[in-house]
Formats: structure tokens, C-alpha cells, sequence
């Protein structure tokens, strides 16, 4: 078992069963914000926390040096490999890095855990923001592992604490004569010259090499210290922590309450009335057709015709005793 881990395993251990919550809150989160971000950003109070679980439960450990203080875990997995801590055996106290889709690839990670123990190809992780919420013990397959991060190999000595800082600004073109030694390399000699213009021009080249020189170390300083990745702090929901089963929906809400709320829409209740007059009108026709040859419709139609002349005939006698008709 990875030394390291195994302190890590112990703080996990305490804090089983800690659920987030309504809002996404958690103490970690919070934790994070006010002792590891340099911003204080509250972002980090309501953002997901499998990794920044693992920050906590190291400062409440004192390993920090050796298994870091992320909130990324690209960022940290990539830490790992860094401090050839890296490897793709599972042991009991590593550090694992998850991929839902099996890639295999350290960019796609999606979600990070502590392995507890290992039986064949099924890992025993404890694991915070476990199916989107809580920390939990849970079952993973190893093909799901990117790889592991053994906190026990990382050499403290070479390691600094990870903090989340903002790039510095480009300098501006004003302050690049504030730089020491630029405006006294411009000035000139009083040393006469016999071809004036020519020492204007080479005078002109100069200040332009010299302010390029500086621009250019300036400009390599500030790029020096831009992240080559974006600030952890602008991450936003979604792949980085894709659950590996879905979400349970509530106890008061059931698959046919989703599929009445989908099915509510203006035009369908038009075409289902529109099927049913369909299939009324076939229905009607449909059982009159079969009364056609009926012995019984032939009877009540000769009835029919009957009656219609009887009454035909009544009404001709009205009028012939009626006086003054002709």
C-alpha cells in the first residue's frame, strides 16, 4: 500500500457519507476557496469536489507536498506524471484517475477516487461527488482507469504547494522606458561626428533593436508566467465530473411523469383528435358496409319507402279537398 495514501484513506474514511448540498455547497469547496485559490473565488464553494476532497483530506493529513492541491484532475494526473509518480497498476492508497469512455487518455479524465483495495480487473475506491453528490465507497472497473497517481513516490523535497493564480499582465509600451538601463543606452555620445545624419539614422536603428530586445524578454517574462492551461477557476460543469451512472430521479417523480411532460405540447393533442375522427368515420363505415346485403336493412328501407309514400299521398288529399284548389 502507497504510505502516503494510506493517511489519505484514514481522513477519507471519516468523512463517509458527507453529502452536498441543495446548491452544490460543500466544506471542501469552501475549504478550497478561502485556503488554496489565491482569488478566494466562491466559485469554488459550489463547484464539483471530488478533487478538491482530496486537497482537503491531504492538508488534514500534512501531505500536501506529495499529493497536491488540485481542483483539476487533468491538471493533477498530469502533476503525477510529472514527478514520475505515475503508472498504470492499481495498489491500495494510489491515487485514480477515471475516464468514462475508456480512452485511456490523461486529457479526457473525468473524475478522480482513492483506491482501498484491489480485486482482479474491479477496483474498491472511496470517492467524493460520487454519482454527482455524495462521498461514497464504490465498485470501478480498471478499464475506466486512466492511469494512478502514487502520492508515496512524489519526491517532497522537489515539490512546491499547488495554488491557482491568474497570468500577469502584458507591460504596456509607456513603462517600457521605466525598464533600468534602457533610456541610458539611448542617450548620445558627445564624442563630434563628422556625418551627423548618419548618426541619427544608426542612432534611430539602435533605440529600435534595443526597445525591440526589451520588448521581446519582456513579453517572454509575461509568457513565462501564463498557465498553459486555463486558471482551474473558470472550469464549468460538465465533463470533467460526467457521472458513471445516471442520475436516480426523485422518489415523487416517476419515467411516466417525463414522458406526460414531454408528450404536452400544442400540436400533438391536434393530431390525435385527428386520428380519432380517422378512425371513428372507418369504424362507422366499416360496420355499415357489412349492412348491405342484410335481409334486415332491406326490410326497414322497403318500410322507409312506404311510409314516405303513404305520407306523400295523405298530403295530395289535403290539398285536392282544400277549397279553391285546382
Amino acid at each position: 500500500m502507497d504510505p502516503v495514501g494510506k493517511k489519505l484513506l484514514d481522513i477519507a474514511k471519516q468523512e463517509l457519507g458527507y453529502t452536498e448540498k441543495g446548491d452544490g455547497y460543500t466544506k471542501f469547496g469552501d475549504w478550497y476557496a478561502k485556503n488554496v485559490d489565491g482569488d478566494h473565488n466562491p466559485y469554488f464553494k459550489t463547484a464539483p469536489w471530488c478533487d478538491m476532497f482530496l486537497a482537503w483530506a491531504a492538508d488534514k493529513a500534512g501531505v500536501t507536498d506529495s499529493a497536491g492541491q488540485f481542483a483539476a484532475t487533468v491538471d493533477h494526473a498530469k502533476w503525477f506524471e510529472k514527478q514520475d509518480a505515475w503508472g498504470k497498476k492499481p495498489e491500495p492508497g494510489a491515487i485514480v484517475f477515471f475516464d468514462w469512455n475508456g480512452s485511456g487518455d490523461i486529457d479526457q479524465i473525468d473524475h478522480v477516487g482513492i483506491v482501498e483495495r484491489v480485486e482482479g480487473d474491479t477496483l474498491h475506491t472511496i470517492e467524493a461527488n460520487a454519482q454527482g453528490y455524495k462521498l461514497m465507497r464504490m465498485e470501478r472497473s480498471t478499464d475506466q482507469a486512466v492511469g494512478y497517481g502514487f502520492p508515496g513516490k512524489v519526491k517532497a523535497a522537489t515539490t512546491t504547494k499547488y495554488t491557482p493564480k491568474h497570468a500577469a499582465p502584458a507591460p504596456k509600451v509607456e513603462t517600457l522606458a521605466d525598464i533600468p538601463g534602457a533610456a541610458t543606452n539611448l542617450q548620445k555620445t558627445d564624442e563630434p561626428s563628422p556625418l551627423p545624419s548618419q548618426e541619427m539614422v544608426l542612432g534611430g536603428l539602435l533605440a529600435v533593436i534595443l526597445c525591440g530586445t526589451v520588448a521581446l524578454a519582456a513579453g517572454k517574462a509575461a509568457a513565462a508566467m501564463t498557465p498553459t492551461t486555463p486558471p482551474v477557476r473558470v472550469r464549468k460543469r460538465g465533463k470533467h465530473h460526467r457521472p458513471a451512472h445516471p442520475v436516480q430521479l426523485p422518489a415523487e417523480v416517476t419515467p411516466a411523469d417525463l414522458d406526460a411532460a414531454e408528450s404536452s405540447t400544442t400540436i400533438m393533442p391536434v393530431l390525435s383528435l385527428a386520428a380519432a375522427h380517422a378512425a371513428e368515420d372507418r369504424e362507422f363505415w366499416g360496420r355499415i358496409e357489412t349492412l348491405k346485403e342484410d335481409d334486415e336493412l332491406a326490410f326497414w328501407d322497403s318500410l322507409h319507402a312506404e311510409s314516405t309514400l303513404s305520407s306523400a299521398n295523405r298530403t295530395r288529399g289535403e290539398y285536392a279537398s282544400t277549397p279553391g284548389f285546382r
